[in-house]
């Protein structure tokens, strides 16, 4: 039960956390404002992101952005609290993944349902590369693709070397 409770612990620590960042940059900040924090490299810069990643499917008609972006999201959200319940006794990282991913989807569809579009401040770059804006309810989300992944490899090299020593 301990796992459960720092679960959500952590999750409510993202989800304020996310929402608290997000209100002081609406705040402090005027659409598309950009300050530089390491200059030439890491800026915040206020963003309105009516889409998914990178902005997909923005400006589609409702009939495709209601289900995608209010539908699906909400139904993933319970499907996680089944996986985040069923990991937390047998893989600490599965569960901390499944987490990342519920707390970071919760921060990004509150945005959704209470203005229409999701805020993002996070601003990096390099020259003339320059990776679209994110917030902290993304970064959750891609910490825990990262978690997944190397769950997934070394999991398997794992049970692999068990099977060979046999």
């Amino acid at each position: 039960m301990k796992m459960i409770y720092r679960m959500c612990i952590m999750m409510s620590a993202i989800i304020i956390g996310d929402q608290a960042t997000k209100a002081i940059v609406q705040q402090k900040f005027y659409l598309g404002e950009s300050i530089p924090v390491i200059e030439g490299l890491f800026h915040f810069t206020y963003v309105r992101n009516p889409g998914a990643a990178f902005g997909m499917f923005g400006y589609s008609a409702d009939w495709i952005r209601i289900p995608l972006f209010f539908g699906v999201p909400v139904i993933a959200c319970f499907w996680l609290l089944y996986l985040i319940w069923k990991t937390r006794n047998t893989s600490v990282l599965q569960c901390l993944a499944y987490s990342l991913i519920f707390a970071g989807a919760v921060g990004n569809l509150i945005d959704r349902f209470t203005m229409n579009y999701v805020v993002d401040f996070l601003d990096f770059f390099w020259k003339t590369h320059h990776f679209p804006a994110f917030n902290i309810a993304d970064s959750a989300i891609t910490i825990a693709a990262f978690i997944l992944i190397y769950e997934t490899l070394f999991a398997h090299r794992k049970k692999d070397s068990v099977t060979r020593t046999v």
